[in-house]
């Protein structure tokens, strides 16, 4: 999504969410180059589950290629007609594409300054692009820094009814080696996510 520079310093606790939403963002937009894959091999973890994600997602990259990385994107969320997953919310929300859901994410975005990049195809709902939003919201991309209370709002609203379900599908998914381990990171972080914003 199209972006302004941040005005004004966030938090480190800010910082480390909008880094996650991002890195989430990064693998689910586009299939990753070998960059992406050598980047994915250098991460650590410690014991929790969402550590352990990190952990073995290092493993899974430092023994996979590039193309064989991008033969299960492929697979994932592609396909000959279609992938295994459908990653869209109008999808999880509805059982089709491109209803009511991306229709209220089109006037947040634009209620917000959030636009769409010119050379992407996927509706805006797309999970990599809402990460992207959430990253960007949080991190000051779109302008300063939203406020707790308007994260709070678009992650309820946009994120939260339907992403646990993409991610628990993800790390489920026949095609999932390398994604599997991003899928535990997605599940864990909207459960840590929808927590802290029912704490606020």
């Amino acid at each position: 999504m199209e972006s302004t520079a941040a005005n004004r310093a966030i938090s480190e606790e800010d910082r480390l969410r909008a880094e996650i939403y991002n890195f989430l963002a990064t693998y689910l937009t586009a299939k990753p180059d070998a960059v992406g894959v050598t980047a994915a091999s250098a991460l650590s973890g410690d014991d929790t589950e969402f550590g352990s994600a990190f952990s073995a997602l290092a493993r899974i990259a430092a023994e996979t290629s590039e193309e064989e990385v991008g033969d299960e994107y492929d697979a994932l969320f592609i396909g000959l007609a279609r992938g295994e997953l459908l990653p869209y919310a109008s999808y999880y929300l509805t059982g089709f594409l491109n209803e009511k859901p991306l229709a209220k994410l089109r006037n947040d975005m634009q209620r917000l300054g959030i636009g769409r990049h010119e050379n992407v195809k996927d509706p805006e709902d797309h999970i990599g692009a809402l990460m992207e939003m959430m990253g960007g919201l949080i991190s000051g991309r779109y302008g300063e820094p939203a406020s707790i209370e308007a994260q709070r709002e678009f992650f309820l609203t946009h994120i939260e009814p339907w992403a646990g379900h993409f991610f628990k599908d993800l790390e489920a998914a026949k095609s999932s080696h390398f994604y599997k381990p991003i899928g535990t990171i997605g599940r864990v972080f909207m459960e840590i996510e929808k927590s802290a914003f029912a704490m606020e």
